[in-house]
């Protein structure tokens, strides 16, 4: 199964998405949620319309695929700015809380390995959970 990327951003009050590989195939949402599920609907409907144009199909869409979501770091840290606090973050990443908001207020872009610091910590967390059985 290929794996097609949806790139997530946040802005302002909205997350906006596309796919790279498919050109003009973009949605906005107020919620991952939403884009989730606009994604799962825009995409069958833009394939559609290409191959009634006879437009090529990009090759991740020529049989079964699976989407990949990858979010900007203020689009990761909005989207769970309920679930996680900026306190918890810091003890998971590693990074000053201060600068988390920065991030998630899009004053400051984090550098890659920020950015992977970020990524480890939650799936440092990630795989702790998955390793409990209650």
């Amino acid at each position: 199964m290929e794996k097609a990327i949806v790139e997530v951003s946040y802005s302002g009050k909205n997350y906006g998405a596309h796919l790279p590989e498919l050109p003009g195939c973009v949605t906005t949402g107020s919620s991952l949620d939403e884009i989730v599920r606009n994604v799962n609907e825009i995409v069958p409907f833009h394939l559609d319309g290409m191959r009634e144009d006879g437009d090529a199909v990009p090759a991740p869409f020529d049989g079964e695929y699976e989407f990949e979501y990858r979010l900007t770091t203020e689009a990761l840290l909005h989207a769970y700015s309920g679930v996680f606090t900026k306190a918890a973050l810091s003890r998971i990443t590693g990074i000053n809380e201060r600068q988390l908001w920065h991030y998630e207020a899009g004053i400051r872009k984090p550098r890659p390995a920020q950015r992977k610091r970020i990524e480890d910590g939650l799936h440092k967390l990630a795989a702790q959970l998955l390793s409990i059985t209650l």
